[in-house]
């Protein structure tokens, strides 16, 4: 079972409303920027794939690392968090967009949270009984 990490950071909304200031914005608030991340690969790729969900599909990480000039271990690092967090889905040999425009992304991410948060809540009640909280 591959470990699910959904990341949400609470950052304010740009006062400049350009489509790249936006997508900025939502790839930073879906935790898309790391420390380590200088040159932004993981958003880069992110874009890419959202990008090739109108046209492809879908792309190799030969693909993805030709398009974006990067190192495929780089692409492979970056499409693995992707996967973690629940953005990125690896079908038949491509790594696509799990949903097919962030819309329906950012309410299958809402689900897995409620679904997440309601098996915390069973745990947390039973270990209220036990602890007699």
């Amino acid at each position: 079972m591959r470990i699910r990490r959904i990341t949400i950071v609470n950052i304010r909304k740009p006062v400049e409303y350009t489509l790249n200031e936006e997508l900025q914005w939502f790839g930073e608030a879906l935790g898309l920027f790391g420390e380590r991340d200088r040159d932004r690969s993981c958003f880069r790729i992110f874009i890419e794939l959202l990008k090739a969900v109108r046209i492809t599909g879908g792309l190799t990480s030969d693909e993805l690392a030709e398009r974006l000039g990067l190192t495929r271990a780089t692409v492979i690092h970056h499409l693995n968090t992707l996967m973690d967090k629940g953005i990125v889905i690896h079908d038949r040999y491509k790594y696509v967009m799990r949903s097919n425009n962030l819309m329906h992304l950012v309410h299958d991410l809402q689900q897995d949270m409620n679904r997440y948060l309601d098996e915390m809540k069973d745990v947390a009640e039973e270990l209220d009984k036990i602890l007699r909280l």
